[in-house]
């Protein structure tokens, strides 16, 4: 359905997304344009992308600290979503600092371009996760991750602290800042869903470790729903956990999976060890238990239309 929240009109409005081609950028760039937006989708490469009526593709280098100077003039809003796959590789030195130079060095290049290029934009919007939490104390978990609690000192709240903080003088230069530590985004399109999805073709329901540890989940049209309500929301700012409010466990969230998939499983544990010899690492954070709230969010007014798997009859 076309028109914006509240009545605002936003057919002359132009949002500039960073990270716009990969799962979460190219679902909120269709809703965006289905609401009459007009986008700016920065590209290492604009001439090798496909044409789409709405949509301008514009250069920008990170490494060079380049961008196209036309774009951030013309912006209204900034959607922050460029950084490297967390799950794409095993995480080796290099593949680390490519996860944090892909966030850090966007995140230094669009503050210092809004500082040095004359602009009107309002608001930039910049993804976060919550790998900044550390793992639950016990499960369950009764007090569950605010936006105050602190950074964890692992490598992911390492890098979700400097992600934020590259992005922190947007503040001080008169425009409002959202920072959206996303959980796991359930979409059959891809993300994190992909991997569990893949035993399931051959019948295996393969639940991570002893299947305990909490999953903080938000349905893809929500987190859709969550970009634009902070774009079109004056009263949102800060950071936000964007998450449902009915975390699972990881045992919990593999059978609803399954029989949402309406195929016949069975249930298999990999073991933590397994799960270690397999991904190194990164086997840390699918065997972590993280337990965060969102009633920040509930309380600014955001209304989840998927707050339970329960309540999820499709997966875009």
């Amino acid at each position: 359905m076309n028109g914006c929240y509240l009545g605002i009109n936003c057919m002359m409005s132009t949002i500039l997304i960073t990270g716009g081609t990969g799962l979460v950028g190219t679902a909120l760039g269709q809703a965006l344009l289905d609401k009459g937006y007009q986008l700016i989708i920065l590209s290492r490469n604009p001439a090798s992308q496909n044409q789409v009526p709405g949509i301008r593709y514009a250069a920008w280098d990170i490494h060079k600290q380049t961008i196209d100077s036309a774009a951030i003039a013309e912006a209204d809003h900034i959607i922050h979503l460029a950084g490297a796959s967390v799950a794409e590789k095993r995480w080796t030195n290099k593949r680390k600092a490519e996860i944090l130079q892909s966030r850090v060095l966007s995140g230094e290049l669009l503050v210092k371009s809004l500082r040095e290029i004359p602009n009107k934009v309002k608001s930039v919007i910049s993804a976060s996760a919550i790998g900044w939490y550390g793992p639950d104390p016990v499960i369950p978990n009764p007090h569950p991750f605010t936006e105050s609690s602190k950074a964890a000192t692992d490598f992911l709240g390492s890098t979700c602290q400097q992600w934020e903080e590259s992005t922190s003088a947007v503040r001080g230069l008169q425009k409002r800042l959202v920072s959206l530590r996303i959980g796991i985004v359930l979409s059959s399109k891809g993300g994190a869903l992909k991997e569990f999805i893949k035993p399931l073709r051959f019948g295996v329901g393969a639940v991570l470790g002893n299947g305990q540890q909490v999953v903080s989940w938000i349905h893809i049209q929500d987190l859709v729903r969550i970009f634009i309500s902070a774009i079109e929301q004056e009263n949102i700012q800060g950071v936000y956990n964007a998450v449902a409010p009915t975390p699972v466990s990881n045992r919990d969230l593999v059978k609803w999976l399954a029989r949402f998939r309406k195929k016949p499983f069975l249930l298999f544990r990999v073991p933590s060890f397994l799960l270690k010899w397999i991904m190194g690492e990164m086997s840390v954070e699918v065997l972590k238990s993280c337990t965060v709230s969102a009633e920040k969010l509930s309380a600014a007014g955001f209304e989840f239309r998927y707050p339970a798997l329960e309540n999820i009859d499709k997966l875009d």
